[in-house]
């Protein structure tokens, strides 16, 4: 069992930053791949950004391609998620996932574990 507690969510204005923490504790966290999805209001959950148990694999969905960086600091259970130059569009809840796999995958479904999310708003 994994437990994930996610922090660093908040309100900003357009073209502001955030950095998201996902503290992990429960079974060994380098066994798992780490994940950061996010959810609007009346909108489908999406995969923001993935890396891998080592962190030298990360994925990203286009929309934050340069704007976001994921993170890991095994020897902290914690994974990051850097978000700059953020818009309006990237409001949303977001969660963090862990996955008992190799690589990094997009597929919410294949993720075993999620956090509770944290709120990030982006005002105009």
């Amino acid at each position: 069992q994994v437990q994930l507690v996610e922090s660093g969510g908040g309100l900003v204005q357009a073209g502001g930053s955030l950095r998201l923490s996902c503290a992990a504790s429960g079974r060994t966290f380098s066994l798992y791949a780490m994940g950061w999805f996010r959810q609007a209001p009346g909108k489908e959950r999406e995969f923001v950004a993935g890396i891998s148990r080592s962190g030298e694999i990360t994925s990203y969905t286009d929309s934050v391609k340069g704007r976001f960086t994921i993170s890991r600091d095994n020897a902290k259970n914690t994974v990051y998620l850097q978000m700059n130059s953020l818009k309006p569009e990237d409001t949303a809840l977001y969660y963090c996932a862990a996955d008992l796999g190799r690589g990094v995958t997009r597929l919410g479904a294949t993720y075993d574990y999620w956090g509770q999310g944290t709120q990030v708003t982006v005002s105009s």
